[in-house]
């Protein structure tokens, strides 16, 4: 693999976007501890990067949010030698300010998850990883500047909800997300920022406003048309994306550093004595350490 390999997890949209731009592609079939990742990993060069993409939802959107293998997706690609991922999602918008169509780079999470599997570790012992900023700092500002250079509207921070799913809020809950000063709800980031940051990944993710959540009335004549509105709305916010991913990637910025805080988050966390440790369990966890 590539020395330098970019990740990059979304939807169906983005990856057929991504692959037609793609030059050397191959298809890559990984295992994992924690069972197959969504699919195939695609991986080819675009522009002066080499990327792994990977659709989050597997082929045809056959998983829904909770049975995502979020822990065998980013195990894979960091065994594949990625340790810069971008990710992608659908998001709803709980602030009149993010309309439609607009791009979102997250800084920070509210986890309402609770049927996933959060951490790589388990049956390894008591590993504790520092999660104050879970967003890469340093890759947000690298994809700002990006942004600077499309023609899309791109807000540099926002709050993320991560709700169960897979229904959607009620209003009450909705309003409740608006009062904890959250600006986007979703049903995907979690825990999958939190394995990559256990995966001593930098990780960055770019929010995809499809619609307002249902705090704020749909002004759509019937649930056809608003079905409709939110597809095209989430069209645009896709072509979006790759215009902002494609800018960033074409670009000779330095995605990859190994000095960034984010490759050393394991350094402190291992909290179990070493002679307490399975070998065989942490041989299998090697790529992590890496």
């Amino acid at each position: 693999m590539a020395e330098k390999l970019i990740g990059i997890i979304g939807g169906t949209g983005l990856g057929d976007a991504l692959s037609a731009r793609l030059k050397n592609v191959s298809l890559e079939d990984v295992d994992t501890p924690f069972g197959k990742p969504s699919g195939p990993i695609l991986v080819g060069e675009l522009g002066v990067s080499s990327i792994a993409f990977l659709a989050r939802h597997g082929s045809g959107h056959s998983f829904n949010p909770s049975m995502v293998p979020y822990a065998a997706n980013i195990f894979a690609l960091k065994k594949l030698g990625v340790t810069t991922l971008i990710a992608s999602g659908a998001v709803g918008s709980l602030r009149q300010e993010i309309a439609p169509g607009h791009l979102v780079l997250v800084d920070q999470f509210i986890d309402k998850t609770f049927r996933r599997q959060n951490t790589f570790f388990d049956s390894l012992g008591a590993v504790h990883c520092e999660l104050t900023q879970p967003c890469c700092k340093r890759l947000r500002e690298k994809l700002m500047l990006a942004a600077e250079q499309i023609d899309t509207v791109t807000h540099a921070d926002g709050t993320y909800v991560c709700m169960e799913g897979p229904q959607f809020s009620t209003r009450a809950e909705s309003l409740m997300h608006r009062q904890w000063g959250a600006d986007l709800i979703g049903m995907t980031a979690m825990p999958e920022a939190k394995l990559a940051r256990e995966a001593q990944m930098c990780y960055a993710l770019v929010a995809l406003a499809s619609d307002y959540d249902c705090w704020r009335e749909h002004e759509a004549a019937d649930k056809q048309s608003l079905l409709s509105e939110i597809i095209a709305n989430l069209n645009t916010a896709t072509e979006n994306a790759v215009a902002l991913i494609e800018q960033l990637l074409e670009s000779d910025s330095e995605l990859c550093d190994d000095t960034c805080d984010c490759r050393k988050s394991l350094e402190l966390a291992l909290w179990t004595a070493p002679d307490a440790i399975n070998p065989k369990t942490k041989s299998a966890l090697a790529p992590l350490f890496e």
